[in-house]
């Protein structure tokens, strides 16, 4: 089940769902709107020959954007942002990222596969953007840029994110955090 705007703040009102910081305003009807932040991480495709997902690599470059200036992101490209609002979701709730309707038609993708928040899941949510457009887009801090629902589990996760059985990678991730899949190697998963 969808949860509804009326729930939703409640809530959040509660404590069970955080997003901080919070605007009220940014609540639609079955969702919570987004906001970007000003880090970006750019990719360097000078740094290595390709990706290597067994091995940890220094891919990408930190970019803040100072005060109204846009982040440009040109056709084709991609790069890391994130949400300018920390999520934490209890354990008997999961939540989608999607992008803004109104965006999309102008080309600007928000994630290509990370959209899943899974229960227990604290932090600062990674946008994985792309411009399928002509033309460059500009990205300015703090505008909508995504909305996140939520839907009720059937009961709460025996495993919740960020729990010890878990290795639950982005738990507490702060700003636009790059892959760490080559930690799965190293787990033995």
């Amino acid at each position: 089940m969808v949860l509804s705007d009326a729930t939703i703040a409640r809530l959040i009102e509660e404590g069970r769902i955080e997003i901080d910081p919070f605007d009220a305003s940014l609540i639609q009807p079955s969702s919570v709107d987004v906001r970007v932040d000003r880090y970006f991480r750019v990719f360097r495709n000078n740094r290595a020959p390709y990706i290597d997902v067994k091995v940890e690599q220094d891919l990408t470059e930190l970019v803040e954007i100072e005060g109204d200036e846009p982040f440009i992101l040109h056709p084709g490209e991609f790069v890391l942002g994130s949400t300018l609002e920390r999520v934490r979701l209890p354990d008997d709730l999961v939540s989608r990222l999607e992008g803004k309707s109104s965006l999309g038609r102008l080309g600007l993708l928000i994630h290509s596969t990370a959209g899943f928040i899974d229960p227990g899941f604290d932090g600062h949510v990674t946008l994985e953007l792309s411009n399928v457009a002509n033309l460059p887009i500009t990205i300015y801090h703090g505008m909508p840029i995504g909305q996140i629902s939520f839907m009720q589990l059937s009961e709460p996760a025996r495993n919740p994110y960020g729990s010890g059985k878990l290795s639950s990678k982005y738990q507490g991730q702060r700003g636009p955090t790059p892959s760490r899949y080559w930690q799965n190697w190293e787990a033995g998963e």
